[in-house]
């Protein structure tokens, strides 16, 4: 089968195609037949060197992958020959989903939505992981909080809009003129434009801010959580700042994503009740990942995704 390797960090050109036998699914795993893995900002990271989570090289990058069952290891209950399955196995060890085939564990994946195909399934785990575990896992968002999204047109953003729609959040996207659109069509209920000048004098206090960008930024995302607020980081947020947020009593979360197959079943039936859609901006043939890498860096809107 093939697999997108790389034998140093490097720019998207360091991504190259090698040929290797297909894996055996050990004891509760199954193998997966790729239909469709994602290219996430965190691949592109770990691909540059700038997000050592793999060590050295040689190593695969991809996480998300969607497609169909093709074998069962030993004690494999939930998943049978045939299943259609997504899902982000491993994060975050090495899950190698730049590939023909991948071997994963069978409790980090879940039935794919029968609306979806294997491509934009592949859309879905990482980033509406990400989205769930900071707006549901960790802030709890509730009918009627005012909930801030910055980002809202990427990866994670856009699915953090429709999940706090979902959770009967008024929802306040924070975007480029040129996704206004795109996020407004996702159920966001005010859009402010970041590039006008300070989003900080465009929003009224809210209670939840999931904040993408971490301690460059944080402080300027206090400046709009009301007291008892929530700030949830995807990126480090410093010692300082955590104190400024102590001083308004709120409270900053940094959270890092995690595999969960009940979770991505939990957002398979958001799929399913017509509150989640991933938005796929382009496809690749798997060995044009560098291209896909090169696409992913222009700011896209929502989710790139590799074609085997």
């Amino acid at each position: 089968m093939r697999i997108i390797t790389q034998h140093t960090v490097g720019d998207p050109d360091v991504l190259v195609v090698e040929e290797v036998p297909t894996p055996a699914p050990g004891a509760g795993e199954v193998l997966v037949r790729v239909g469709g893995a994602a290219v996430n900002p965190a691949d592109a990271a770990v691909r540059a060197g700038y997000f050592p989570l793999l060590g050295e090289p040689p190593f695969t990058i991809g996480w998300d992958v969607a497609g169909t069952v093709e074998a069962i290891g030993e004690g494999v209950t939930d998943h049978r020959v045939g299943d259609r399955v997504f899902g982000m196995p491993r994060f975050p060890a090495q899950a190698a989903a730049y590939a023909d085939a991948v071997v994963a564990p069978a409790d980090q994946l879940a039935r794919t939505p029968d609306a979806l195909s294997d491509v934009e399934a592949a859309a879905l785990p990482l980033a509406a992981l990400t989205a769930y575990q900071g707006l549901v896992e960790v802030a709890d968002v509730q009918p009627g909080q005012r909930v801030l999204v910055q980002a809202a047109g990427g990866g994670v953003g856009h699915f953090a809009v429709q999940i706090a729609k979902a959770r009967g959040a008024h929802v306040i996207a924070v975007v480029s003129p040129a996704k206004e659109a795109f996020v407004r069509a996702l159920g966001a209920d005010e859009v402010i434009d970041y590039t006008a000048g300070p989003f900080t004098d465009s929003v009224e206090p809210v209670d939840v801010a999931l904040d993408p960008f971490g301690s460059a930024n944080t402080p300027d995302v206090l400046q709009v959580v009301r007291s008892g607020g929530i700030v949830v980081a995807l990126l480090d947020v410093d010692d300082e700042t955590r104190e400024l947020a102590a001083a308004r009593d709120v409270r900053v979360e940094q959270i890092s994503v995690h595999p969960s197959g009940e979770q991505l079943t939990a957002i398979a039936a958001l799929v399913d009740s017509g509150h989640l859609r991933p938005h796929v901006s382009a496809t690749y043939a798997l060995e044009k990942a560098g291209e896909a890498h090169h696409e992913l860096a222009t700011g896209v809107q929502g989710k790139v995704v590799l074609v085997p």
